[in-house]
C-alpha cells in the first residue's frame, strides 16, 4: 500500500508518503506558516536534496491540496495520480480514555475526537482540520487515526491517577494520559528486534528526549508509567515547557503577578524549560556551545535537564524491579552524545556501563552504546512515528 501520513498542527502540515510493501519513504515535507503571506511548502527529494515553494496558503485544505499536487507533479512528484494513495494515516494527539488503539475514522470517531478538544485545545482541533481536509479532497480514501495517548492506556490506576478529589477524574477526566506514545511504542518494539530479544520478557525504559521529552516504563511490552500527564507539560524539563513544578508555586505566581490562566499557560509552555532558565535558547546545541564557553546559566540549565532524566530512569527501574534495556531517541537522545554519557554515568550502581568512545561517535543511528560487561543494554534507536502510523493504517485498512 501507498499510505500518506499527515501530522496537522495549528499552522502547519507535515507529511510522508510511505510504501508499506518496502517501508520506503517515497516523499516527505511540510507546509508551514499556514494563513500567513510568507507561508511555504518544503520538501525533500529522493536524492536527499531539499527545496521550498512559496505559497501563502490560507487554510489546511488548500495546504493539503498543494501537497497532493506536488506528489503528482510531473517533475517533482512520485505518483501519477491521487488514486495511487490507498489510505491516509493521521497523528491525533489526545484520545483520552476513548481510544486504546488506532481506529478507522468514521463520523462517530470524529465526534469522539472533538470531545477531547478541551484536553488538547492546541492540538486536537488542528489534527481534525487535516482529517476534514482529506474527507473533502479524497472522500473515498479510508483514513485512520493514530493517538499519542493510546499506548499509555495500559497504565494501572496507581500510575495514572492524581491525588485530587476523585470527582475531578470521574466528572472531568483529570488523570495522567501521557504522550509520545507512538514513538515509545515504535522504539520499544524496534530495540527488541535490533537486539533479537522477546519484548514480553523485557523491562525497557524509553527516553524520548528533545525539545519536548518524555520517559516511559515499558514492562513486558506494555506502558506501565510515563512522565507526561494530563497535558504534555508535566515531567521532564523541556525546551520551553516547565515539566514538574510545585503547583503551589504556580498559584503563588498567579496571585503575585495578577496572571490570568492564559498568562500562566504561556509561561509554563512557552517561556520556561531550558530557554527560561538559560535565557539563551531552547536548542540544546546552542546550550552545549554556551556550556563549552563557560556560561553559568547554560551549565545550570543542562544540569537540570539531565538531572530530571536520571530521576525518571531511576524511578522507573525501581517500579519495574530492574531494567534490561534503556533506549535513547528523539532529537537530543539520538544526537547529543554528552547528554547520554552524563545521564548514564550515575546509573553505574544499576550495572549501566557505556562505551564512551562508541557513544561519542554515535549520532542518529541504531547502535548499542553499552559495553559488553554492562548488565543493562543501552541503545540509540532513531524514532519513526510516521512508519508506525503507516503500519497501523495498513493493518486496519487491509481488514476492511
Amino acid at each position: 500500500m501507498k499510505i500518506l501520513v499527515l501530522n496537522s498542527g495549528s499552522s502547519s502540515v507535515k507529511y510522508k508518503l510511505i510504501d508499506t510493501a518496502t517501508e520506503r519513504t517515497m516523499a516527505e515535507g511540510g507546509v508551514e506558516k499556514i494563513g500567513l503571506p510568507d507561508g511555504f511548502l518544503k520538501f525533500k527529494r529522493a536524492d536527499g536534496s531539499k527545496d521550498i515553494i512559496e505559497l501563502g496558503l490560507t487554510d489546511h485544505e488548500g495546504s493539503i491540496r498543494a501537497i497532493l499536487s506536488l506528489l503528482t507533479d510531473a517533475k517533482e512528484g512520485c505518483i501519477s495520480g491521487y488514486d495511487e494513495i490507498d489510505a491516509v494515516g493521521h497523528r491525533v494527539v489526545h484520545g483520552a480514555e476513548k481510544f486504546t488503539q488506532s481506529v478507522l475514522i468514521t463520523d462517530e470517531v470524529k465526534e469522539m475526537v472533538r470531545q477531547c478538544y478541551d484536553l488538547a485545545p492546541l492540538h486536537n482541533p488542528a489534527n481534525m482540520t487535516g482529517i476534514e481536509a482529506i474527507s473533502a479532497i479524497l472522500p473515498d480514501v479510508p483514513q485512520v487515526g493514530v493517538f499519542d495517548t493510546a499506548f499509555h492506556q495500559t497504565m494501572p490506576p496507581k500510575a495514572y491517577m492524581y491525588a485530587l478529589p476523585y470527582k475531578y477524574y470521574k466528572e472531568d477526566g483529570v488523570r495522567r494520559y501521557g504522550f509520545h506514545g507512538t514513538s515509545h511504542r515504535y522504539v520499544a518494539g524496534r530495540v527488541c528486534e535490533f537486539l533479537g530479544v522477546d519484548p514480553a520478557e523485557q523491562r525497557i525504559i524509553t527516553c524520548h528526549v528533545g525539545n519536548g521529552g518524555s520517559i516511559t516504563a515499558v514492562y513486558h511490552g506494555k506502558s506501565i508509567d510515563t512522565s507526561m500527564g494530563l497535558t504534555p507539560t508535566e515531567g521532564l524539563m523541556m525546551g520551553t515547557r516547565v515539566g514538574d513544578v510545585d503547583p503551589g508555586a504556580l498559584t503563588y505566581l498567579m496571585g503575585k503577578h495578577n496572571m490570568s490562566v492564559d498568562d500562566l499557560q504561556r509561561v509554563i509552555n512557552k517561556e520556561s524549560g531550558v530557554a527560561g532558565v538559560s535565557e539563551i535558547s531552547s536548542d540544546m546545541r546552542e546550550i552545549e556551545a554556551a556550556v563549552a564557553a563557560g556560561n553559568e546559566r547554560a551549565i545550570l540549565a543542562l544540569d537540570m535537564y539531565e538531572h530530571r532524566i536520571i530521576k525518571y530512569v531511576g524511578a522507573y527501574a525501581a517500579e519495574m524491579g530492574g531494567v534490561d534495556i534503556i533506549v535513547f531517541t528523539g532529537g537530543v537522545g539520538e544526537n547529543q552524545t554528552g547528554v547520554r554519557e552524563n545521564v548514564c554515568a550515575p546509573l553505574a550502581f544499576m550495572g549501566v556501563e557505556i562505551d564512551k568512545e562508541l557513544n561519542a561517535r554515535t549520532r542518529g543511528t541504531e547502535t548499542v552504546i553499552s559495553t559488553a560487561a554492562s548488565r543493562v543494554k543501552v541503545c540509540v534507536i532513531p524514532t519513526d512515528e510516521e512508519l508506525m502510523i503507516a503500519r497501523d493504517t495498513q493493518d486496519i485498512v487491509s481488514r476492511l
